[in-house]
């Protein structure tokens, strides 16, 4: 390997301009993060088992050793069942719940969500074939005819198809490499379409499911669940969004541009420190604009919110965050949030390694602005395809001039192979070498990373290879 530094790198260690000397981990949040954790895990685990014991105690497991179209049909009844428990939790984790956000946080939420999905849909699709397969043996008659009785004779079944063929929309939509062909605008309002496709499908379990009807308590706990998730889609996804945005007369202050494809909005309003934000933390932003205000835009903060305003910097990439740059001075402006644990509460060590790219940077930027920190205790990378494509560089001087941080620009084209979230300017560089070359303390360092998924998977990667502990790597990815 060349011996070489870091291409074009600007360090000041300039004195911080301010004294924290609050504690890095407040031991009660830390304690607060866990009992929220464990009380969201044990209800998933609760509800799951209840299912179960429904399906046994309705004969599930004589059924299932009895054969022929017994067994398929009991197959078709466990699959149903723990299908509906699947698709409403997947409804309630993405309902703002702050058991769930609280609990798992944003990243973890995203993942199950996406995780529970697809296990809903195919046990929903297993749980179709297999009462069909079933009820035929047992009838004696053909699949096709069995599936067709099934639609157009039995109670709420053809409001249960429209559903059906609702969630196979959404589903083949959400799949990576259709998704990528769809304008995140259109592909969210698609997937509004699954409320619809879960409200149809319940008519026909109060009508013909058996395992939903034939126990008081289960029709206590289908019902108990039912409303508990349109409550918390209303209360969380709604009503809460509308009165802290009243309460708070949140407003756009200034909108200036940032680079040559960079947008940045400031906001004020009303005792904002009532939000409870913290920097790293994100919102999801609706602007009341004019027509298509109703699409949520999630942005991190970019500054830190004890500032008495909030500010979001966006890349101008699409429809959505093009209209950011044509907001003006007074419109209001409906939040969401805030969400997500990429905050300086998860830190454990005294300094800092923040790598962010693209607009990954902003958030970085606003845990740098509230941490704690001496001077050239903190340590920025930022990752972008050209120099003019560089996000927030007055901020970034700023806290290199204020705060000492030592900031490293790595600009061009990525490495085709090895450590791809390098530019291909540091080809001779192995990944974990140069975060060691720029951290050589690692062990006392707190890693943030925030950028696209497939670069920070690399990022983390190197990470491994340098030998920094897991617990000190903190992400945090805001996609579905």
């Amino acid at each position: 390997m060349t011996s070489h530094a870091p291409a074009a790198p600007f360090v000041s260690a300039g004195a911080a301009d301010r004294t924290i000397s609050r504690p890095l981990i407040p031991r009660a949040r830390g304690t607060r993060r866990a009992q929220w954790n464990i009380a969201a895990t044990a209800v998933i685990w609760a509800t799951s088992l209840f299912v179960a014991a429904l399906w046994v105690a309705g004969g599930g497991v004589q059924s299932l050793l009895a054969g022929g179209g017994e067994t398929l049909t009991t197959l078709g009844r466990i699959t149903g069942l723990v299908s509906a428990n699947l698709l409403l939790y997947q409804v309630l984790l993405m309902a703002r719940v702050p058991l769930f956000e609280r609990g798992f946080g944003r990243d973890a939420i995203t993942r199950m969500h996406r995780w529970v999905g697809f296990w809903s849909f195919w046990l929903l699709l297993a749980h179709i074939v297999l009462l069909v397969l079933g009820y035929a043996v047992t009838a004696g008659v053909n699949p096709l005819a069995q599936a067709w009785d099934f639609v157009w004779n039995y109670p709420g079944m053809l409001l249960a198809t429209a559903g059906t063929a609702l969630l196979v929309m959404i589903v083949a939509t959400s799949i990576r490499r259709a998704r990528r062909r769809l304008r995140y605008e259109s592909w969210h309002l698609l997937h509004l379409y699954g409320y619809l496709g879960v409200g149809l499908a319940i008519p026909h379990m109060l009508w013909t499911g058996a395992d939903f009807l034939t126990y008081p308590l289960a029709t206590v706990y289908w019902w108990t669940l039912w409303a508990l998730v349109a409550a918390s889609v209303i209360v969380f996804r709604v009503a809460a969004p509308l009165w802290r945005s009243w309460r708070h007369d949140i407003r756009v202050h200034q909108v200036v541009r940032d680079g040559t494809s960079g947008v940045v909005v400031r906001m004020r309003g009303r005792r904002l420190e009532r939000l409870g934000a913290r920097g790293g933390q994100f919102f999801v932003w609706r602007f009341l604009d004019g027509a298509g205000w109703t699409r949520g835009h999630p942005l991190s903060l970019a500054t830190d919110p004890s500032r008495g305003e909030l500010v979001v910097a966006a890349k101008m990439v699409g429809d959505g965050t093009q209209r950011l740059a044509s907001l003006r001075p007074g419109t209001r402006v409906l939040v969401e949030g805030p969400f997500g644990h990429l905050t300086g509460d998860v830190r454990k060590g005294r300094k800092l390694l923040m790598l962010g790219a693209g607009a990954g940077v902003s958030p970085l930027l606003s845990i740098l602005e509230s941490e704690p920190y001496a001077p050239g205790e903190a340590i920025l990378v930022t990752r972008d395809h050209t120099d003019e494509d560089a996000l927030r560089t007055d901020a970034v001087a700023d806290l290199v001039r204020r705060r000492g941080l030592r900031h490293f620009r790595l600009i061009g084209p990525r490495l085709p192979e090895g450590s791809t979230w390098l530019p291909a300017a540091h080809a001779d560089w192995r990944g974990a070498d140069l975060i060691r070359h720029l951290a050589p303390d690692l062990e006392d360092y707190d890693v943030f990373v925030c950028g696209p998924l497939p670069w920070m998977s690399a990022v983390r990667a190197d990470l491994d290879a340098a030998g920094i502990r897991a617990d000190r790597v903190h992400t945090e990815a805001f996609t579905i």
